[in-house]
């Protein structure tokens, strides 16, 4: 495992202490900070099906990692008073994998897939009976001697999250009867998550210092609590145990993240791009190979939040670096091979 898989401003990558992550995650839709337009229709969607004592309509969760679907899925089978099952797609191997969960569940069970965009095509088939008739369509002998048989599940509500939906078929997702999409969080969002988990974690924070960690936590609840619990490192170590505002400057240095919550890595990119290719434009292969990373990871997971910042563009030629990345990387004139960093 390379260093940066263990970046903290990576919501994509596990991280050892994400453990804790689970005593930081709230319980019901009421303590859920942020993406108020989707609690809002989901408090609705829970109150009509439990008033019903039916299960909840399919639901579909799309967004980048560590805005909180599985917390939501979670909160969710809480609410309605559901069990919680869990899995991923890429653990779904063969489709009796699928069949041995399915006919396990209780009644109104919540069944969360993540990385649904993965599921093979077979057990996506299955999945189509099961989601629609709650029947499991299963093939008994072999050759001349099979026959399907049909066998009966429970009711139950299937959650589904991806962070590509442009990977998932169109017949999966109008199966779907409720389709709810994450967006970043802002600063004061993040502010408020934060102050939260610092009370759980029993650590003082500053109001400022909070909302500095969440202008530099890239919108995402995931990785401003990983750093938090750096700053509360850096605060029992070199201060008196509570987060102040110069407790955090210092910390985010030591960390290298800048204040648009750009790590080292995010700023190789766009120096790759400005020392090698003169800015751009560069193809997504080729900046993928020269800064030693997959095309995948590099398009998933770096340039997205480089573009919403407006430091890179996407064009039909390939990325180019704006203006905003020159000043922010402290290169004048878009000076070539300049390697000056912005920090606080």
């Amino acid at each position: 495992m390379s260093d940066r898989d263990d970046a903290i401003v990576r919501p994509d990558v596990p991280n050892s202490a994400d453990d804790q992550e689970l005593t930081l995650r709230p319980q019901l839709l009421n303590e859920f900070l942020g993406q108020e337009g989707v609690k809002k229709n989901l408090s609705v969607f829970i109150e009509a099906a439990r008033s019903r004592k039916e299960p909840l309509d399919h639901l579909f969760l799309i967004g980048p990692p560590g805005l909180g679907k599985t917390t939501l899925a979670q909160i969710t089978a809480h609410e309605l008073g559901a069990d919680f099952k869990v899995t991923s797609a890429p653990a779904l191997d063969k489709p009796k994998d699928l069949a041995g969960i399915l006919s396990t569940i209780t009644p109104r069970t919540v069944f969360f897939i993540d990385e649904i965009h993965r599921l093979k095509p077979a057990i996506e088939e299955m999945l189509y009976i099961a989601m629609e008739d709650f029947e499991l369509d299963w093939v008994i002998g072999q050759g001349a001697a099979a026959r399907t048989v049909r066998i009966p599940i429970p009711k139950f509500t299937l959650v589904g999250a991806t962070t590509r939906a442009g990977m998932v078929s169109s017949p999966l997702i109008s199966r779907f009867g409720i389709i709810q999409r994450f967006n970043f969080y802002t600063p004061e969002e993040l502010s408020c998550i934060i102050r939260r988990s610092a009370r759980i974690l029993s650590v003082e924070i500053d109001d400022d210092a909070a909302l500095l960690m969440a202008q530099c936590s890239r919108g995402t609840p995931r990785v401003a609590n990983r750093v938090l619990r750096r700053m509360r490192d850096f605060a029992q170590v070199f201060g008196h145990g509570k987060i102040t505002k110069q407790i955090t400057v210092d910390g985010l240095k030591k960390l290298e993240i800048d204040s648009l919550g750009l790590e080292n890595y995010d700023r190789q990119i766009l120096l790759s791009i400005i020392n090698n290719f003169g800015g751009g434009p560069v193809g997504a292969e080729t900046l993928a190979i020269s800064i030693g990373e997959s095309i995948d990871t590099l398009e998933d997971y770096y340039e997205p939040y480089l573009i919403q910042c407006g430091l890179l563009q996407r064009t039909p030629r390939g990325r180019i670096v704006t203006e905003k990345a020159y000043y922010h990387l402290g290169i004048k004139g878009n000076k070539k091979n300049a390697q000056e960093r912005l920090l606080f």
